[in-house]
């Protein structure tokens, strides 16, 4: 408009009010549970299953046998249909982590301390005795001196998850060196360089420090007020992907190498030769495993003490599939010591392997962790099994205070009836969770072989394929979005009468029909209350409803209270929930912001008020079809 009018005209005005904030983009599932290797309860976000098994490895050695853990089985389900989805491995978060000392040219003295990120066996952090770690079959057995089957990398051959370090070239004249990073399995004639480190310096103020060119943060589990939240201690942050500097001693350092013309400064030109380390291989100080270090198992190749102390996630013997137990679950341990705590999330302080409880209250955090369900394969919530009871009862705490996800739980074993299903489900009350029976076998693709797995395996798979080719607000059941086609069989094919049995207690069936396939065939929750809300995809409909809201409304805080502002919610909301309706999520809506609601005391509360009435689309469940056989000559109505 025009900022001064003087003669008469017609002056035109654009007022524009079609913005449509962008959709609540792809979340994911949140899937929590022990992986081979990887970080250890820091939730990591997965595009893919191949980024999965190079950040969380795939299978697992037992003995002579291979196996698979359930969130391998999982992540795999789900991601068949793209990504993301948010990985949390629970394990030892204090379990020592596996180093290597680089000493000097001259001694066995240490210039640095390398450590490797990730954790576990496979990275050799841990030594043990006894039945824990003892010969119960790991991992092959590397001499037979050896009282650890445990393969540590050094002249006997290490695994491809180990590291080696080499220390390629050095310059003197320069004061750098080159630091190779190995995969643990090479060897010399074909090595397999994982990163090269050109040119690293000591000199803290050259671009090629090796604090800045390696880094040296490392991240620890704190716990404030009994929540637990991530840190990051260190100055530099981690360039390398699989090791950070854990000690540089200040006597390593060398400023001022170089004077302002390039040669070596006279503090440090008669010594040279002990300020860097000699060019060597990876066996040299042997393989993350620990050189100099007193404790663990001996590398014949190095005439070092390799390994470290601490333990990681399994306690033996491993319980996988079906012989999951009351407090062991795939090698870890349940029956771990809890923190005190006021936020309601009980935090592990011993976690021998445990952590699921830690990784629940890490997630309770909504601002950091974006994810719209949550899988605990491995976790069976069945009778006076206590460690699983309390780990999903945190699971269904932190869904219904976050009001942003979903749980799909386990409450069976392999071998459970119907009726120990229905009583199972009966002792949960809540329409943020649902479950499934009974389990069912799938094909291990990576091992050749077959599988029995919870339900909540597959359906990370279903719940992905419904949200991809429908809606979140659309029933992840049915022979057109609930066929699970990576099923070989069910466990238990039902009756009619069993799937009755099982819905009337809010269990949800998979069926099995002859030419059609292992379908779901239900889709309650767990609440008992008859409402809108003890169905699946109308609780989900409202995780997303109230999660695009709360994103997209964001932007107004701070801003002026008035009547523009309402109209700018109006204008952000009301054409998302059009949408939905098209999509047919909802029947009708109504959205009111006004003055009917916030009135001149509530501005001066410095509040904001709407109110969002739905009617959600409910789905056909029971179709119910009259057969009226009438006489010849009747007539049809119209």
């Amino acid at each position: 408009m025009a900022e001064k009018i003087v003669s008469p005209g017609v002056f035109t005005n654009e007022i524009d009010q079609s913005f449509l904030p962008a959709a609540v983009g792809d979340l994911g599932a949140a899937i929590v549970g022990p992986t081979v290797k990887g970080p250890v309860l820091i939730p990591t976000v997965i595009s893919s299953y191949s980024e999965y098994v190079n950040v969380f490895g795939e299978l697992i050695e037992s003995g002579s046998s291979k196996y698979q853990y359930l969130t391998s089985h999982t992540a795999k389900e789900y991601l068949r249909q793209g990504g993301p989805c948010t990985v949390v491995r629970v394990a030892d978060s204090d379990a020592a982590k596996a180093t290597a000392i680089v000493p000097s040219g001259s001694s066995t003295t240490a210039l640095f301390t390398l450590e490797a990120l990730g954790d576990g066996p496979q990275f050799n952090n841990f030594v043990g005795t006894g039945s824990n770690f003892g010969t119960d079959g790991l991992l092959p057995p590397r001499a037979t001196s050896a009282t650890n089957n445990h393969f540590i990398s050094g002249s006997f051959g290490g695994r491809a998850d180990n590291f080696r370090w080499e220390v390629s070239q050095r310059n003197l004249n320069k004061g750098t060196f080159t630091l190779l990073i190995r995969q643990g399995d090479d060897v010399i004639s074909k090595k397999q360089v994982l990163e090269t480190h050109s040119n690293i310096s000591f000199d803290p103020q050259s671009p090629n420090y090796i604090l800045k060119r390696i880094g040296d943060t490392a991240t620890t589990i704190t716990v404030e007020g009994g929540q637990a939240f991530i840190r990051s201690d260190g100055t530099y942050p981690n360039r390398s992907r699989f090791v950070r500097v854990s000690s540089l001693p200040e006597s390593t350092k060398t400023p001022t190498y170089l004077d302002t013309n390039g040669a070596v400064t006279t503090a440090y030109a008669t010594n040279t030769t002990s300020l860097f380390p000699v060019v060597g291989s990876g066996s040299f100080g042997g393989a993350f495993g620990t050189a100099l270090q007193t404790s663990g198992e001996a590398d014949p190749g190095s005439g070092q003490t390799a390994g470290s102390t601490g333990n990681e996630q399994a306690d033996h013997p491993w319980k996988f599939y079906d012989s999951i137990a009351s407090v062991n679950s795939q090698g870890v341990d349940l029956n771990t010591s809890l923190a005190a705590g006021t936020s309601g999330y009980p935090v592990q302080t011993s976690a021998v392997g445990g952590g699921y409880r830690t990784a629940i209250n890490i997630l309770q955090n909504k601002d950091e962790y974006n994810f719209n369900l949550l899988f605990l394969p491995g976790i069976i919530d069945a009778n006076a099994w206590t460690a699983h009871n309390a780990i999903i009862a945190d699971a269904i705490q932190l869904c219904e205070d976050r009001g942003d996800c979903f749980l799909v739980l386990d409450n069976t074993s392999k071998t459970d009836t119907v009726a120990t299903a229905k009583t199972q489900t009966e002792t949960r009350n809540s329409s943020y969770a649902a479950t499934y029976y009974p389990w069912v076998q799938i094909m291990d693709q990576s091992l050749g072989t077959y599988r029995y797995v919870p339900p909540s395996v597959v359906m990370a798979g279903v719940y992905h394929f419904n949200d991809t080719i429908g809606q979140p607000w659309f029933a992840p059941a049915g022979l057109n979005r609930g066929g699970i086609d990576s099923a070989v069989q069910a466990y238990r094919k039902l009756t009619q009468s069993n799937r009755d049995d099982l819905y009337d207690s809010n269990c949800n069936p998979i069926a099995t029909f002859p030419g059609q396939g292992v379908t779901v065939f239900g889709q309650k929750t767990t609440q008992k209350k008859a409402s809108a809300l003890d169905r699946v995809n109308v609780r989900r409909l409202l995780i997303n409803i109230k999660k695009f809201v709360a994103m997209s409304s964001r932007s107004l805080v701070f801003e002026q209270n008035t009547s523009d502002l309402r109209n700018q919610f109006l204008n952000i909301v009301n054409p998302y929930l059009e949408q939905v309706q098209s999509n047919a999520g909802l029947n009708a809506f109504r959205v009111v912001m006004d003055a009917t609601n916030n009135t001149p005391e509530t501005i001066d509360r410095n509040e904001l008020i709407g109110q969002i009435f739905l009617q959600p689309s409910r789905t056909a469940e029971f179709i119910v079809l009259d057969f009226i056989v009438q006489p010849t000559g009747a007539a049809f109505p119209e």
